[in-house]
């Protein structure tokens, strides 16, 4: 995905749709063609992506691993393949592999695939892999479809996995090459298309040209009322959640912000309005005002206190606007009645971002492996877009769908990060863009401009001066 991102995606074209092993299981089952022509083609395509790793052909020495499926037989086909082409091919039955595999250029991991569960299916525990009798280099692994040892529904890892420098996987993404411990362990993934029908996935990857295509453009006379974001934020000892969302905000294009703190001067910079509110009674004041803005953000840095979390959910309830909430906002809208009766009754745009442990006072538990589907439930049930945040941002719409933005990385791990996040989704919602579309491309930019900075040290603040680079860079 260019030179700023952690591991390259190789895609078939297009959007790239994510299917479960169940869909995919389907999506074979209503192919065409006989599953042998299937295998033949899955085989062809791990063949010519591992002569790509090669570089060469004639006197190369791969090792494959097959098991006794569809995989195994995508891995022998491969070999055949390779074979013709002069590579020594050393064929290993998963069932009796060695513990030490003998040295080799490439190791192609065909043994489970998509059919592992972790703490359902049979343990999988790699083989050490040597170094390549060739010039002391490390071998490659390719894997087929999946790491061996990685749950191909959530990403989690059983007690031992072969890492892959590549992984090739058909006519979509599966889960657990985006989410836990799969997306670290697959290596560049790239999807190949071998003649099956993935239109009907409902999870879908969230590219570059993804997330511009869905942030609106300012108009050349555009004027600072459109596009104007409201933020009610931050509290004392805790300005810096304000701050942050406003500048961010800004930064990622709205024409005006306003950020109030209730009860207390924000101290945000001079291109912020800063009107002042009470310290808890401030709804009346703030729906009085929102006519002429185009969406809200609440709860970054509010504070827990009872008469705080009142005012917030009286606002939520009536602010007849696209609405972001987050932070302290969550905490809020999950008392009194519950959060669900609260959303159905807006009517309007609503967008909740929560991290693990306001997925866990939103729902009673924390997320949990299987992310998608908990996101997609909580969204359904809330008639809402749920970003939760994570290695992987899963972003789930009211009907279900999820889009999944896995650009981000370990930078991102900082305090006011998510500050920043929530005033560039409010940002894109005042802008026009759909409340899933604002928050998957916000989402992706945040990504993108944390991996503008350094390695080490990136702060919040940091982020937010990287913002307007991240969006130029896409123009």
């Amino acid at each position: 995905i260019g030179t700023v991102s952690p591991r390259r995606l190789i895609s078939l074209g297009g959007v790239i749709p994510i299917v479960t092993p169940e869909e995919m299981a389907a999506v074979d089952a209503a192919a065409p063609v006989p599953v042998d022509t299937l295998v033949d083609r899955a085989g062809r395509e791990v063949a010519r992506v591992a002569l790509a790793m090669l570089g060469a052909a004639y006197g190369r020495v791969v090792t494959i691993i097959a098991g006794g499926g569809n995989n195994g037989a995508d891995g022998r086909v491969a070999g055949a393949c390779l074979a013709r082409r002069g590579v020594h091919v050393r064929m290993i039955d998963a069932s009796s592999c060695p513990t030490v595999l003998p040295p080799s250029d490439l190791v192609i991991d065909a043994a489970i695939g998509t059919g592992y569960r972790v703490g359902t299916t049979r343990c999988w525990v790699a083989p050490d892999v040597p170094p390549t009798s060739r010039r002391g280099a490390a071998t490659m692994v390719l894997a087929v479809d999946v790491p061996s040892g990685i749950d191909a529904l959530t990403g989690a890892g059983g007690p031992g996995v072969l890492p892959a420098d590549r992984t090739v996987t058909f006519q979509a993404l599966k889960p657990g090459l985006v989410l836990g411990a799969g997306a670290r362990l697959a290596g560049d993934v790239e999807v190949v298309d071998i003649g099956l029908d993935v239109s009907g996935a409902r999870q879908h990857l969230v590219e570059p040209q993804d997330a511009e295509a869905w942030w609106p453009a300012r108009s050349v006379d555009a004027h600072k009322w459109h596009g104007a974001v409201r933020i009610i934020a931050g509290s004392p000892g805790m300005l810096g959640a304000g701050r942050l969302c406003a500048a961010a905000a800004a930064r990622s294009g709205a024409g005006l912000v306003s950020l109030s703190s209730p009860g207390v001067d924000p101290g945000a910079r001079s291109e912020v309005v800063q009107p002042r509110l009470d310290a808890t009674d401030f709804a009346g004041p703030v729906l009085a005002d929102l006519d002429r803005f185009d969406a809200l953000v609440v709860g970054p840095g509010l504070g827990r206190d009872d008469r705080v979390a009142a005012a917030v959910r009286t606002l939520i309830a009536a602010a007849e606007l696209p609405l972001v909430i987050d932070g302290d906002g969550l905490f809020a809208a999950a008392r009194g009645d519950g959060i669900a009766a609260l959303l159905r009754s807006r009517g309007r745009p609503t967008v909740l971002t929560p991290h693990d442990g306001e997925f866990e006072l939103l729902t009673g538990e924390r997320p949990g492996h299987d992310r998608v589907a908990v996101t997609s439930a909580l969204a359904v049930e809330l008639s809402s877009t749920v970003l939760l945040k994570g290695p992987t941002t899963v972003v789930a719409s009211a009907d279900g769908s999820v889009l999944v933005v896995d650009h981000g990385d370990e930078r991102l791990a900082t305090a006011g990060s998510g500050d920043v996040l929530a005033g560039m989704i409010g940002a894109a919602l005042a802008a026009g863009a759909s409340a899933d579309h604002a928050a998957a491309a916000a989402a992706w930019f945040h990504a993108d401009a944390a991996h503008r900075g350094p390695r080490h040290g990136l702060l919040a603040g940091d982020i937010v001066d990287l913002l307007p680079i991240a969006r130029s860079d896409r123009r």
